[in-house]
């Protein structure tokens, strides 16, 4: 099993001192794999920046020009309250992007089976038109576009299960029947966003699917929902390649959220992801890195997707089992609305 590997020094370089989206975040994650071993492992390949008329293919004109006049300056910016960008913010986000496409490229190529992209600042909050929630570009989406521009690839599923709900990938692609987003998220928690009823529109509608869940949730709810919800849906949209938004800031350690999956449960999800990428588009699936602000839980959480990638059975996980996770019991509900809502 060859997998890709894509990541980039430069990512450190969009920093500000006290942000919870800092340089420190990769760099524990790189330390990690170092660490394990895993990296010598990997298939390193070395990214690209995207090009203008690949960040277009998602992003609005203006939006390019608003972060192309930060590049020009000579200051760091609040675009809000949440994110910042400095001049040479723009270069690590069109690296960034360029990464996740790269590790696209690799798989439609067959120089790698599966990949993961490393990358930062995160994607998934930023829209067509605005950045927003930490993130700049949104990697996956500017990823989707540029797969479907190559034969044989039209339908893509992009799969979030960040804690926070991945609004900008959500709203880029919710009247597009092509492009199969599904976000588990906490929910009433930031962006706000991620209702269950949002479920698409026009040409669209019934390909957004949102599972948002109260916080307290852990590895039982994730296990059941993954089970009787999400895997029927990939199975009927039956993808050509899969993208996972992969954040570690629902384990139970994490300060920004109150969500309790333990790495176990995580590594749980992502083998899961890679059997129906195994099954229904040969194994292309390609995992990017987007929150997690605990840097342990982090970096462990990339190493057990590196050795979930590769076939390997080991987990590491320095802090075992969530303090006080809901009964799984309590998600039945939910689960029953979601399946009827949806027609699975």
């Amino acid at each position: 099993m060859t997998t890709a590997y894509l990541t980039d020094k430069r990512f450190t370089e969009h920093d500000f001192p006290g942000h919870p989206e800092h340089a420190g975040r990769i760099e524990a994650v790189w330390q990690q794999l170092g660490a394990s071993g895993l990296s010598e492992q990997l298939l390193h390949i070395a990214p690209t920046a995207a090009s203008d008329e690949q960040i277009l293919a998602v992003h609005t004109l203006d939006h390019l020009r608003r972060l192309i006049a930060v590049a020009h300056g000579e200051r760091t910016v609040r675009l809000d309250p949440d994110t910042y960008a400095l001049p040479v913010s723009l270069d690590a986000a069109r690296l960034a992007a360029g990464a996740v496409i790269g590790a696209v490229d690799a798989l439609l190529s067959a120089q790698a089976d599966n990949a993961l992209a490393i990358v930062r600042p995160p994607g998934h909050h930023a829209t067509a038109e605005r950045a927003m929630g930490f993130c700049l570009l949104n990697n996956v989406a500017i990823a989707a576009r540029h797969a479907q521009s190559v034969p044989g690839i039209e339908k893509v599923l992009i799969l979030d299960y960040d804690v926070h709900h991945g609004n900008g990938t959500n709203d880029i692609f919710y009247a597009d029947p092509s492009v199969y987003f599904i976000s588990i998220h906490q929910s009433p928690f930031y962006p706000g966003t991620g209702a269950l009823d949002e479920t698409g529109s026009g040409a669209g509608r019934g390909y957004t699917l949102n599972i948002p869940l109260a916080g307290g949730h852990g590895d039982g709810s994730y296990r059941r929902l993954f089970d009787e919800v999400v895997r029927p849906a990939v199975e009927r949209f039956d993808p050509d390649l899969m993208l996972i938004s992969a954040g570690f800031d629902a384990h139970w350690v994490d300060p920004l959220a109150g969500t309790q999956l333990t790495l176990g449960g995580y590594d749980h999800l992502a083998r899961e992801c890679i059997g129906l990428a195994e099954r229904l588009c040969d194994g292309r699936i390609v995992f990017v890195m987007e929150g997690g602000y605990d840097l342990s839980a982090l970096a462990n959480g990339w190493v057990n997707i590196a050795r979930a990638l590769l076939g390997q059975d080991e987990i590491s996980d320095p802090y075992g089992e969530a303090t006080s996770a809901m009964d799984e019991r309590v998600i039945e509900p939910l689960i029953d609305k979601l399946r009827r809502v949806h027609g699975l």
